[in-house]
């Protein structure tokens, strides 16, 4: 039999030829021990030139694409491609790993960057959106990441001279990118006149915001900013492809070969044509520079390195060569000399020396090579070709001999015989030639018969025979040479082949996996001597074999570097190496051979790391001498965890099932019962599946798991804490070394870890998201600062935390095979050991990653245990088959038989060992396992007398074993934890169950006791007194479901799972009787009550047997039924038997014949039940949840006094309903302990105890009942129902507005008025009158001709020098978004400051210069505002935006951070909130933020702001939430209210741990929708709702109500830091007692209300805030006011209107000021140097536009219901009043000589009213024939035309008064107008942008001056351009700060200022403009 092992020999890298050119850049540097870095294929090359030597990184498992050199230069990093590519970070002296950084990138890494200090890297993907991302890449975390561009990046690079700025290059494009917080913000580089737009290839950044870059043009781009400066031309002949800035200047190389110098300014120092010099060739192409000192490093397309000395310039050192582009497929070996040569693609043939590591010759061919073979006196060397020809050379001066071509195809293989007399030529036409080699090559036999092309060929020793392989895994020999097929197999037997390359045969079959027909195996060759194999696959491995390998799936070693294909291997003639050569990557690798003798000698070097270790995965983890395994560990690795229904799953689920019900949730529901119960004890010890799960703590207790629960034991006083942090399955535990702490982790989809305290029983972090399926091994590091967890997904992924952050710090894939246990290095907290089936594995962690190795130990054993020793290389791991092994390092060195069967748990002492077995004895050890000190067996003889239980078995199998308190705590899978006394007594502290199901559970009749029966063949008798012990046993030949005592006690009837039944002595467990009537499990058994008289027993065949007890007889049986019985109950009288079966049906009998009745559903409640176990009928519907179809209530149980009823379900839960439980879906309280299926669930005689059992948990669980009235310790909330009331409280609109409202997206915007038509940039002109005559137009100025063409404008500064105006900034804002925004004006420096927001611009007030400044970072609306109040941050304000989806780029939804008196921008988080951030809230230290997305999720973030960092996030509820607010005097607790719903959250470690708030402690007190919170002190919150009560909570329990607080919602609560006085304010009607804004001492009992003296019939507060002495207040009609505490007097400080859009805006003729008329119904007159409103009309109707007279006296109002109205400006006094429309007025103007008035509507027309006639204003005329509604209209300057601009993008002219239309353009183009204020006409085409297809420029106005024009659009930009522009797409500058939608602009008189008005912000700005110097 041959060895099955893989190979004892092995390979070691030893040179690779070549270095990567071809699409790479920038990847080869000088290290600062002046080696060259650099890479090939998936290897990092370190190349010492000095030595001529290399070193290898082998980190990567795919093709390396990207580099870059730390600033220290000794560190490397390098990005790969692939699926899931990562980076490595690694250190090129050692090549060892340092850092990994995954899970980001896809595809592959194109570009990396480290930044000055070396701290942070950038990389970028080649995923469609070309991610960027910033790593701390120590840490292996994510810093920043964003979309970088749409097409290609090709370079990036810090700018060394700024900190947190980049700078990318790519396909058309460059990006100047900003890191701010968590956000990477990109300006696009503008290319003006100075450049053409074009691929920017390569980038070096210099200081004073100077960027160099190289375009593909060969020119040089200067930036200066984000502006072009200069451009270099010509600086390369073509692209240039790398740019390397050093301490002396600049290198670029280029395509053209060249490589050239530049100084620090980049003036040209000098250049290097490399094709001009000795080794140049033409099209050489340089790919990499790297200057330093006087060396340069070049690496060319064509896979050269050159190294150039400065001075001597003309002389280039070629340092490294490879093969070019171009698949690479012929390799040959000379045999007699140490050289091999190898042939491509790229035409030339290379001869390389393996001993010097030099290419020695080349010779260019005229074809791509396929083959090669050098024949066996080493003279010719043949080279076959791929259009079928072959060429012979001498090897010795590479001369042609021969050049044949008989075939049209590739030539796969030649090969010379080994008499040197024939060479065999094998084609891709299926045959194979045979030349005589003496005969000149002549042609003398051919092989047929093969029906594919020839792949592999072999002669024999006596050169007699051939053997092929061929495409299709055919193998054929010939006779040689005249090629005859051999079809008699017998002749073959005894040849002797003289090598063998072939894949196919007996003698390599092990090459091939086991079960596949795979042929992915491209080439192989045997090495006789040493008897082993070398095979080459495409998947760039190499693998070592043993030779010959028989059978199919031979063990092997195997080797990576190449990155895809290897084509061909070959040992070289001495068998001192094996070259193997890369398809893709063409690069020649040479590996050293080391053989077995040699490698036991390089053990103690360690094995060079890769990431796939040597002794592969595949290979070794079936191997056939493994022994047998222990069937116990068989059956736990087959253990799955996966549930059907996750609880995790269950929110969704009620939702989904939310729909059906809503009509019943209509419906009054039944309270929650008012007792409830508590956990009190639990037997049970979770052993069978579990191991090392058992610990003392601090103060001695004992800390163990079961179910769910976590358990601290308290042995003196026999009682139990419970930690129920969990909600599934416990399956592992962990100590902290402190042991105080303890980790657990549980099965769930998302599954989670807990540390908690075992004295508090509070959660300390919840560590998730990473883990699926489960958790199933944990361990602290010895410092207790890291955990390490493994999760039970596929890959048993290993987890490494800084678990009090709640941070991962490195994670990786584990092993396929289950792992068991995972330990931290307790000397060295970077490494740790993982231990399973089958495998030991030594990892050590690098950044995000962990790098491990297999330990090294010749056939792999699984492992059950490990543990390290006394120093950091010792590790002790215990195997599956009793065996200790002793490992130093990752080296085996000894094994000790130590049990039994396995070891399953062991534990390091001080001086020693102790291990525990299947075998059932402890055993101490000394500290080098050389002896056995001392064992104890645990046997019933030595089990002391005061034990809580009975030991069911001698030498229970032990799972867990722990030290401490001079004792050993031991663990058995029994499920007993046992007390070792050292001197040999043992006490047996808590028992429970074994593995199997536990279903039977009966209490007694009138004592503490209660019998359980399992699968697991027990029957146990409890006492549930405060004894808590286990008082009889009884094994059963079968498992049992059931179980019931008898009325007076005495007896027990126990039902098993063969359909057989016993009734016992419930003392003594003996038999009294039993029967064996049925085939199927007996699912139920009742004795009848009162004497007992009748035994009913219910089976699975669905009848139910009815005995006579003391005659023993079957007396009657029930039939009928259709499906197994599932519940049984007797009446009072023992007469009538009520029966539930599986299929929800519910049957009566009478007893004792068995007769079935019919009896009504009315009838039944009346009757009177002995017991009530069933979970049907009308007196129960309502204990079926929501979602029945994923769980089902499997059991029930009536308290003795009727009136609370318990119940068990599949998930777990526990429920208590008040009985009866009529209606569906009761309320109820719910216990979760259990981890799946509750079986059972019974009350006590007195109903004092509540025990339960369940499925697998195994576990016995007794609750204590605390009755009503018993303010009940709520240590397991009851969470309240399914479904919440949907009584929410009433209804608000503004509540309901604020929920509803949907913010558009600025960029998203779409048109605000309703247009039709083609927009004007893409209208086609008709040609004009001039134009249809020949005359060009542009031969005439578009403006001003000589005299006959007048000005475009009148203008009217006439006689100065008109100056254009260069910009706009902003001066004012009058608004504040109040409407639907809360908790957003705050004081700031002791109120001397005010800030608030409108539109997206954060406004800082002055109070006492009535001076604005504004933020105006925002790209979009600010929804909220908060500040930090603690005094380490003064004056830092958070702002949140909306924004589109959550994808981290530029739309993304953000919250700034910024300093509101520098305005300085301190951090920027991007966040996942698709929709926009609508709360914020800073903790008490102000170093965390808090934020709330509008997503669909509602999602609750928190941030450490300052690093832009995210520390938790977590889906908050289904409907909106309005507020979230941290706690004033906490950093970890918060309170979030939304739409019926409050919840109180903790943060521990990463995760959000809430509880809703509980409200049944206040008699019908209902969830309402919750608006406001605030704080008062020993944990009370207080929540302000929408009816206007205020909920007071201390915890989350509900205590009172404030009644009324407001009459109507409490929208905003304040919490005064400094006196603990709260403010509120709602919606009030104001009146003598009351008012909208109220201020309340600290417990919200008494309260003083303001009035807030607005005139308004309703005050709406929306904000408030209180400073000293005074109080701020922001309504939701835009005002701010400020009431003084003392006299309660107002001062409005703000003003705006209310809603929105503002449409009417009128500047007046000589004064600055300005009038606004809005969808509110109101006018407002405003000053712009007063910085205020002046006046407001109330109009009562929406008003539309507003128009002041020429000289300034009257305004006309046009209104939205068609009414004009004309004021006098003096009195206010209305003038005049006209309704002749029925649609809104769109446009009001007066004629400059004050004679007309034009009025345009919607209704397509415009009105002319004559003023002089008086004020009852009869219309003298209209236009018609307008194809749309009109948008604005312009006078000309002698009133004799008026302009239209109408919907349908169509401008025209009319007479004035006549109403013609004009429509000759030369009379149009003579036109001087007094206004223009169109959007329309060839004079403005210029103002439409490229982006504007789904909206429109809604408005503009030309200055006074005639030479600007600003427009707003529905964008909600302002810009700013020259008048007029005629041009498509002209020039402009823009301003932001208004939401979507302008809805008009206009210049003050004298240009000094412009007034824009916004549609969806209802906020007016005001722009200063600054006009250009004379």
């Amino acid at each position: 039999m041959a060895d099955r092992t893989a190979p004892n020999c092995h390979l070691r890298l030893e040179w690779v030829y070549g270095y990567r050119g071809h699409q790479c850049r920038n990847n080869l540097y000088y290290t600062a021990a002046k080696e060259i870095v650099y890479f090939v294929a998936g290897v990092g090359v370190v190349y010492n030139t000095r030595e001529h030597k290399q070193k290898f990184y082998l980190g990567h498992n795919d093709d390396i694409i990207s580099l870059a050199l730390h600033p220290e230069r000794v560190l490397v990093a390098t990005g790969q491609v692939g699926k899931e590519p990562y980076i490595c970070v690694w250190d090129s002296y050692t090549v060892q790993t340092v850092s990994i950084l995954k899970d980001v990138h896809t595809h592959g890494i194109a570009c990396l960057a480290f930044d000055l200090e070396g701290q942070c890297l950038v990389s970028v993907g080649l995923d469609s959106k070309n991610t960027i991302c910033v790593w701390d890449w120590r840490r292996g975390k994510v810093l920043a990441a964003a979309p970088g561009h749409t097409d290609r990046i090709f370079d990036i690079s810090w700018d060394l001279y700024q900190p947190s700025k980049l700078v990318s290059c790519g396909v058309k494009h460059i990006k100047f990118w900003s890191l701010c917080g968590n956000a990477l913000t990109p300006k696009r580089g503008v290319f003006g006149k100075t450049g053409d737009l074009q691929t920017i290839l390569c980038l070096a950044c210099a200081k004073d915001e100077v960027t160099y870059s190289g375009a593909l043009n060969g020119d040089i781009y200067v930036w200066k900013g984000i502006n072009l400066m200069r451009t270099v031309q010509g600086a390369h002949g073509s692209g240039i492809f790398s740019m390397n800035a050093c301490e002396e200047g600049f290198a670029t190389g280029g395509r053209d070969g060249c490589v050239r110098l530049w100084d620090l300014n980049f003036k040209p120092i000098t250049v290097i044509d490399l094709r001009e010099t000795d080794q140049g060739y033409k099209g050489l192409s340089v790919r990499s520079v790297c200057w330093r000192g006087d060396h340069i490093l070049v690496g060319t397309q064509d896979s050269e390195i050159f190294e150039v000395v400065v001075h001597d310039r003309n002389k280039p050192f070629l340092i490294m060569q490879g093969h070019c582009e171009g698949e690479l497929w012929a390799l040959a070996v000379h045999p007699t000399k140490p050289l091999a040569m190898t042939g491509s693609d790229d035409r030339s043939v290379r001869i390389w020396s393996l001993i010097d590591h030099a290419l020695i010759a080349r010779c260019n061919m005229e074809e791509p090579i396929r083959c090669a073979a050098v024949s066996t006196d080493g003279i010719h060397l043949a080279l076959g070709m791929k259009d079928g020809s072959f060429t012979v050379l001498r090897v010795r001066d590479m001369t042609e001999v021969v050049h044949i071509k008989d075939r049209k195809e590739a030539i796969h293989e030649l090969k010379y015989s080994p008499d040197g007399a024939h060479l065999a030529v094998g084609s891709n036409d299926n045959s194979v030639d045979i030349y005589g080699v003496v005969q000149r090559y002549k042609k003398v036999g051919e092989c047929i018969g093969s029906n594919s092309f020839i792949t592999h060929m072999d002669w024999s020793t006596d050169s007699k025979y051939l053997q092929t392989n061929n495409g299709i895994g055919r193998r054929l020999f010939y006779r040689m040479p005249s090629g005859k097929e051999v079809t008699n197999r017998e002749e073959l037997k005894l040849v002797q082949w003289a090598s063998w390359t072939c894949v196919l045969g007996p003698e390599v079959n092990g090459i091939w996996p086991k079960y596949s027909d795979i042929n992915d195996i491209n080439s192989v060759d045997a090495n006789f001597n040493n008897q082993v194999l070398v095979t080459a696959d495409d998947y760039g491995l190499v693998k070592l074999l043993r030779y010959p390998c028989v059978k199919k799936g031979a063990k092997f070693k195997k080797y990576l570097g190449h990155s895809a294909h290897i084509t061909n291997a070959r040992w070289s003639h001495d068998y001192q190496w094996v070259i193997t050569i890369g398809g893709a990557d063409h690069s020649v690798f040479q590996w050293k051979f080391v053989p077995e003798r040699k490698s036991k000698e390089a053990l103690h070097i360690a094995p060079q790391e890769t990431l796939a270790d040597s002794n592969s995965e595949e290979s070794d983890s079936d191997q056939s001498d493994v022994p047998e395994m222990d069937s116990e560990i068989e059956q736990e690795t087959q253990l799955t965890y996966r549930r059907q229904v996750y609880k995790e799953d269950l929110p969704q689920l009620k939702e989904q099932c939310k729909e059906k019900h809503r009509a019943t949730a209509m419906k009054k529901r039944e309270r929650a019962p008012g007792s409830g119960v508590k956990l009190h004890f639990i037997h049970g010890y979770r052993g069978f599946d579990c191991r090392s799960n058992l610990f003392y703590t601090q103060t001695g207790e004992i800390v163990y798991h079961v179910a769910a629960v976590g358990v601290v034991y308290n042995r003196q006083q026999n009682t139990q804490r419970f930690y129920m942090g969990h909600d599934d399955d416990i399956l592992c535990l962990a100590i902290h070394p402190l042991k105080d702490f303890v980790a657990t982790g549980q099965v769930g989809r998302d599954s989670s870890i807990h540390i908690w305290d075992t004295e508090m029983l509070k959660p300390m972090s919840v560590l998730k998201g990473f883990h699926q399926l489960g958790v199933c091994a944990l361990d602290f590091s010895a410092d207790g600062k890291r955990l390490a967890s493994v999760g039970l997904d596929d890959n048993h992924t290993i987890v490494l935390w800084d678990w009090r952050k709640g941070e991962k710090l490195s994670a990786m894939r584990g092993s396929k095979d289950k792992i068991f246990v995972v330990k931290i290095n307790p000397y060295l907290p970077d490494k740790l050991i993982t231990a399973g089936v089958k495998h030991m594995k030594f990892w050590h962690k690098a950044g995000g990653g962990l790098i491990g190795r297999k330990g090294n130990m010749g056939k792999t054993e699984t492992m059950m245990c490990a543990v390290y020793g006394w120093s950091e290389e010792m590790v002790f791991s215990g195997t599956c088959t009793g065996d200790i092994c002793i490992w130093r390092d990752m080296f085996l060195m000894k094994t000790v038989k130590a049990h039994d069967g396995p070891v399953f748990s062991m534990h390091a002492l001080e001086k020693g060992f102790v291990t525990g077995g299947k075998d059932g004895i402890v055993a101490l050890w000394d500290d080098t396992f050389e002896r056995c000190l001392k064992t104890y067996a645990i046997k019933r003889a030595v089990l002391a007398p005061g034990s809580k239980g009975l030991l069911l078995e001698d030498n229970p199998s032990i799972r867990a074993i722990s030290l401490g308190h001079g004792h050993i705590l031991v663990g058995t899978k029994n499920g007993e934890i046992l007390e070792v006394d050292k001197s040999g007594p043992i006490t047996l502290l808590v028992q429970g169950h074994m593995e199997g199901e536990v279903w039977g559970l009966a209490t007694h009749p009138h004592l503490p006791l209660c019998a359980t029966v399992s699968d697991d063949k027990t029957l146990r008798i409890w006492d549930l007194s405060p004894s808590h012990c286990m008082l009889a046993v009884r094994k059963l030949r079968k498992g049992g479901r059931c179980c019931c005592f008898s009325p007076d006690g005495k007896a027990l009837a126990v039902g098993l799972n063969d359909g057989s039944f016993l009734i016992v002595n419930a003392d003594t467990l003996e038999d009294l009787v039993s029967f064996h009537h049925r085939k199927d499990i007996i699912s139920d058994i009742r004795f009848s009550p009162g004497a007992g008289k009748y035994l009913a027993v219910a089976s699975g065949d669905t009848f139910v047997d009815i005995y006579n007890v003391m005659s023993s007889k079957r007396v009657g049986v029930c039939k009928g039924c259709l499906n197994y019985i599932t519940h049984l109950d007797w009446d009072k009288r023992g007469k009538l038997l009520q029966v539930n079966t599986g299929a929800k049906e519910q049957f009566f009998f009478e007893a004792p014949r068995g007769k079935r009745q019919t009896i009504p559903a009315t009838e039944v409640e009346k009757i009177e039940w002995s017991t009530w176990t069933c979970v049907l009928g009308t007196s129960v519907e309502g204990i079926w949840p929501v979602i029945t179809e994923v769980t089902e209530v499997t059991s029930a149980c009536l308290s003795n006094d009727k009136k609370v009823l318990a119940t068990g379900d599949d998930l777990g839960y526990v429920k208590l309903f008040r009985y009866p439980v009529k209606g569906k879906y009761a309320k109820f309280k719910r216990y979760v302990a259990h981890s799946t299926h509750v079986t059972n669930v019974r009350w006590t005689h007195d109903d004092s105890l509540l025990v339960t059992v369940g499925g697998g948990d195994t576990c016995l669980m007794i609750w204590a009942h605390e009755p009503e009235g018993h303010r009940e310790f709520k240590q397991c909330d009851s969470e309240e129902s399914d479904i919440e009331s949907e009584d929410d409280g009433g209804y608000d609109s503004d509540v309901t507005r604020e929920n509803e409202i949907n913010y558009t997206i600025k960029a998203l915007s779409t048109n605000m008025r309703p247009m039709t038509g083609v927009k004007p940039h893409l209208q086609l002109k008709e040609p004009s009158v001039d134009e249809r005559q020949g005359v060009v137009r542009g031969s005439r100025p578009p403006v001003s001709r000589a005299l006959p063409q007048p000005e475009k404008l009148q203008t009217n500064n006439v006689g100065k020098k008109k100056r254009p105006i260069e910009d706009l900034v902003l001066d004012l804002v009058f608004g504040y978004r109040g409407n639907d925004c809360r908790n957003n004006v705050h004081y700031l420096n002791e109120g001397a400051d005010i800030i608030y927001h409108t539109a997206s611009v954060g406004i800082v007030l002055n109070l006492t210069t009535s001076c604005q400044s504004f933020y105006v970072e925002h790209s979009d609306d600010i929804l909220c505002l908060t500040i930090n109040q603690h005094p380490k941050f003064p004056n830092v304000v958070a702002t949140g935006q909306v924004g589109d989806t959550g994808d981290m780029s530029a739309t993304s939804p953000s919250i700034h951070v910024w300093d509101a008196m520098t305005k300085q921008t301190l951090s920027v988080l991007r966040c996942f909130h698709s929709g926009g951030v609508c709360s914020v809230s800073f903790s008490a230290t102000g170093k965390l933020l808090l934020s709330v997305g509008l997503d669909p999720e509602h999602t609750l973030t928190i941030w450490k702001w300052q690093e832009g960092a995210k520390v938790a996030s977590r889906i908050g509820h289904t409907q909106r939430i309005f507020v979230a607010e941290f706690r004033p005097d906490s950093d970890t607790h918060f309170v979030s209210v939304g739409i019926k719903h409050v919840r109180f959250w903790t943060l521990a470690g990463r995760a959000l741990l809430s509880k809703k708030g509980v409200l049944s402690t206040i008699e019908d007190a209902r969830m309402q929708t919750m608006l406001s919170v605030a704080f008062g002190a020993n944990n009370l919150t207080f929540t302000g709702t929408i009816s206007g009560d205020v909920c007071v909570w201390k915890e989350h329990i509900l205590v009172r109500i404030v009644a009324k607080a407001h009459t109507g919602p409490v929208f905003t609560m304040y919490t005064t830091l400094r006196d603990g006085l709260i403010v509120t304010g709602g919606k009030e009607r104001p009146s003598k007692e009351g008012g909208a804004l109220k201020l309340w001492d600290q417990e919200l009992k008494r309260c003083r209300a303001f009035r807030l003296e607005t005139g308004q019939i309703i005050d709406c507060v929306r904000s408030v805030c209180r400073g000293k002495g005074k109080i701020l207040v922001g309504t939701r009609n835009a005002e701010i006011i400020e009431v003084g505490e003392k006299n309660a007097a107002c001062n409005i400080l703000v003003n705006g209107h209310m809603d929105g859009p503002i449409w009417g805006l009128g500047t007046h003729p000589s004064r600055d000021v300005f009038l606004s008329a809005a969808e509110d119904g109101t006018v407002r007159l405003w000053d712009i140097p007063e910085k205020k409103m002046l006046n407001k009309v109330n109009l009562g109707h929406p008003a539309r536009t507003i128009s002041y007279s020429p000289e300034g006296e009257m305004v006309a109002i046009g209104m939205k219901n068609g009414e004009f109205i004309i004021l006098l400006v003096a009195s206010l006094k209305i003038w005049g009043k006209k309704r002749d429309r029925r649609s809104p007025i769109q446009d009001i103007r007066f004629s400059p000589n004050s004679r007309y008035l034009a009025v345009g509507s919607t209704e397509s027309a415009v009105d002319f009213y004559d003023l002089t006639l008086g004020p009852q204003l009869n219309r003298i005329n209209c236009c018609r024939d307008i194809p749309s509604f009109v948008m604005q209209m312009d006078f000309s300057a002698d009133s004799t035309y008026i302009q239209i601009s109408t919907g349908a993008y169509k401008r025209l002219v009319y007479e004035v008064p006549s109403g013609k239309q004009v429509t000759e353009q030369s009379q149009i183009d003579r036109i001087t107008w007094a206004t223009w204020t169109s959007v329309l006409g060839d004079e403005v085409i210029g103002i439409w942008s490229r982006n504007t297809d789904k909206a429109d420029v809604t408005c503009a106005c030309v200055s006074h001056s005639g030479l600007n024009i600003v427009t707003g659009d529905d964008f909600g930009m302002v810009k700013l351009f020259d008048f007029p522009c005629p041009e498509k797409f002209a020039k402009h500058k823009r301003f932001l700060g208004h939401s979507a939608h302008l809805t008009n602009i206009r210049f003050t008189n004298g240009d000094r200022f412009v007034v824009s008005a916004g549609g969806d912000d209802r906020s007016l700005f005001v722009w200063r403009c600054v006009h250009a110097p004379h």
